[in-house]
Parts: structure tokens; sequence; C-alpha cells
């Protein structure tokens, strides 16, 4: 039943029957939070053996270095070798670091605004007005970089294919354009993995900023719900062959994998690229958890051992995504309000409703005891054009609760939007 095509009195009927069915849901004093993308609890305990893999005397590289003091700023070797071969580089090209990409990546922006990039002409903050191209919905967190840093956003959609390109090639004519975001693979919020073409199309474009740097943070790289990962081109190969070396910076880590709060993050890019962000380390620390960095290389041991931890964990959140499109399909497909994605890997599924509803969805939720990301959260500035984007986050909660989560949410989706359809009539 389309509830974009009744009548005023069938909608009010409607909304008689879905207010009974959302004060029963209030009844029940749920208290669900699908707000956050964290690993489960059960996700962290396949990595507890990393805890003590590494006992009293074996903090020592395998050419006999002592990892128990300060010192290889860029990673030590194994880790290098390991998260080498994990970015599709090689080992010159990368920089292991400490538990936190989204550190390495605003201290990548941080550094761009304070001392400028190889290739350009000085502080981006010298040069005026400094502008980055954001993908939408995305990622809150890279929005809230370029907030701190005062960085204006420009906005282009996201297609099933990436980032539009026309739109992102029309806007780095612009020499104050300095770069942009991507999530090239399970896009968060939205799911997409760009396609070959884009991935080429971003490498070979034409820029008018000679330090331009497309920020990739491939934070989803081996995130699959039970398929196998998906495949996403090489961007510094691309880049390459572009003959535009320096434009990709990608970044990735374990932070999901492993323990997000010990995990290992790195920096992969150009050889000058490296050298660059290696001299500016240099002023911040001494040198990252190299212990830490023992563990992870010896608790996966190779890729396969890293693909076969994966499968566990997709194992896991797997059918938790699955009673996410279950209800939405159950509840809302075929009724005019809602359209959402259902991704192949990463930890969110979009969701899309009558414009002007997200914000409402999100309250009324919040009041029936389920908590959801706030609306505008995947937009610049929190501001939701549409007021249309939501963001479900299924991977925290039990299976269990994902379903009672949703079964509130959807009533709460065609609360809120039967409401704006009727004030609209």
């Amino acid at each position: 039943m389309d509830l974009t095509q009744q009548s005023p009195d069938e909608l009010a009927a409607a909304a008689d029957e879905i207010n009974q069915t959302y004060e029963s849901l209030r009844g029940r004093n749920l208290a669900l939070d699908m707000t956050r993308g964290k690993p489960a609890p059960d996700q962290l305990d396949l990595s507890d053996e990393i805890l003590t893999i590494v006992g009293p005397g074996e903090a020592h590289g395998e050419d006999g270095t002592d990892y128990r003091n300060y010192g290889i700023l860029a990673g030590i070797p194994e880790a290098k070798a390991f998260f080498a071969e994990y970015m599709e580089v090689a080992t010159s090209e990368i920089v292991v670091g400490g538990n936190s990409s989204l550190t390495l990546m605003y201290d990548a922006m941080a550094g761009g605004m304070l001392f400028g990039m190889p290739g350009g002409d000085g502080p981006w903050k010298d040069a005026g007005p400094v502008k980055f191209i954001c993908p939408v919905p995305g990622y809150d967190r890279h929005f809230a970089i370029c907030e701190r840093l005062g960085l204006e956003m420009l906005m282009v959609p996201m297609t099933a294919d990436g980032p539009d390109v026309d739109a992102v090639e029309a806007l780095a004519a612009d020499p104050a354009v300095k770069g942009m975001w991507c999530v090239p693979k399970y896009s968060n919020p939205s799911g997409e993995t760009y396609s070959d073409a884009t991935v080429d199309r971003l490498a070979a474009m034409p820029v008018a900023a000679p330090d331009f740097r497309v920020f990739w943070d491939n934070a989803y790289h081996m995130h699959h719900l039970g398929a196998g990962p998906a495949r996403v081109k090489n961007l510094l190969a691309a880049c390459k062959d572009a003959g535009n070396p320096e434009r990709a910076l990608m970044f990735g880590s374990t932070s999901k994998v492993t323990h997000p709060g010990a995990g290992i993050a790195v920096i992969a890019a150009s050889e000058t690229n490296i050298a660059d962000a290696k001299k500016k380390m240099f002023f911040s620390t001494i040198g990252p958890d190299k212990i830490n960095q023992l563990r992870h290389v010896r608790f996966f041991k190779d890729m396969a051992g890293l693909q076969a931890h994966m499968d566990k964990q997709a194992a896991i959140i797997g059918p938790k995504f699955e009673a996410v499109n279950e209800a939405l399909e159950r509840r809302l497909a075929g009724k005019g309000i809602a359209t959402w994605t259902k991704p192949e890997g990463g930890y969110f599924v979009s969701v899309d409703v009558v414009d002007g509803c997200a914000a409402e969805v999100i309250r009324l939720a919040g009041e029936a005891g389920v908590k959801l990301t706030p609306a505008g959260s995947t937009w610049p500035l929190g501001e939701d054009p549409n007021d249309r984007n939501i963001r479900l986050a299924p991977t925290m909660p039990s299976v269990e609760e994902v379903r009672a989560a949703m079964e509130a949410f959807c009533t709460c989706v065609e609360m809120a939007c039967v409401a704006k359809l009727r004030d609209a009539g």
C-alpha cells in the first residue's frame, strides 16, 4: 500500500493504528542503542588472544631490536611488511602508527593547513579560504575535522559507483579546493564500493591546486558480511599510472578488526608524501606502540590469517544486517515513504525517509527507547538539507535486540511520514 497515494481519510485511519502500535512500544521500556558503529562484545572476544601473545622476554624483533624502548618512528619492520601487503603498497610507502586512523587523518589535514603539502606553495591557511570536497551522505568525523580546522565543505552526491565525479571535477577546478574525502569500500553510511572507472577518474582528473590530495579512508577494507571482501582498485597505483603519484593519501586501521581502542592505524602514500609525513610526525612522537604492532603481526601471521578472522566477524554481524533488511522489507517496502541500502560490508545501513521527517523519526524512536544517530550527522555541519537521511548501526546490539529496535524504528518511520503526508494533503 503506497501511503503517498492515500486519501486524507485513509491516512487518518492509518495514523490511528500506527499511534496505537507506537504507544504499546513506549510501554515496553526498551533501552536499545544503534547510534555508533561499535563492534559487539563477541566480536571483541575473537581478538582476546592478542592480549597475551607477546609475553615477558618476547618483545624483540626478528633482528633482535628491543621494542619496549623508544624509536622506530614509521613502525617496526614486521608491521610495515604486513600492512604494506594489506594496503597493497611497498614498505617504503607506509607508516604504521598507533590505534587511530582518525588521528592520522587529522594530523595530515592539520599538517597541510599549517605547513602545506609537497608540490604546493606553502601552508594552506596562508592562501586564503581552504575548501574540501565531501561526498554526501558521508562520515561525520571527516566533516568534524574540516569544521574544526576551518575548511569550507563542498558537497557532492554519492552514486552507485562512488561520488559524482563530474561534480568533483567541476569543484576541483578551483585552486582553493585542496582535496576530498573518500570511503572507497562499503562507504559510510550508504555502503557503496567505488568502481574502477571512478578510481581512475579521481586519479587522473585535472585539478587547479598542485597539492590536491584525496584522503582515502579505507576503513572497511576487509569488513564483508559473508560474501568475502569486495575489490576496490588501488588508488596510489592509479595515481602513479596517471602521472599524479602525490595525489593519494590512503588510511586504514584494525580498529574494527581487533580491539578498537588498541588497534593499529596506517597511512600509505608515495615516498615523497611518506617522507613529509615522517618529518611532521618527528615533532609529536618518539615512536608508536611497537609492542602492539608486534602483537598484531603475531596474531594474524599473514593475510590468510586476517581473512579467516574477518570471516568470523562476518558470521557474527551478517545476521544483524539481515535482520535490519528483513524488517525494512516487511514493514516499509511498497509504502512510498522510505528507501534503504543493502550493503555487502561495512558497519551501517542508510535509510532515506520522506523529506522533512528524519529528525522526527529519530525523536520518536528515542522516546520509544531506541537511540539512533542524530539527524543530519551524515552531512557537513550536521545539516541535512532535506532532513531525509538516517544512519543505522546494527553491530553492537544482539540479533534479538536489532529485531526489537527495527520494529520500533519502522513504526516511527510510518508515524512521522504519515503525519507529514497528512499535513501536506
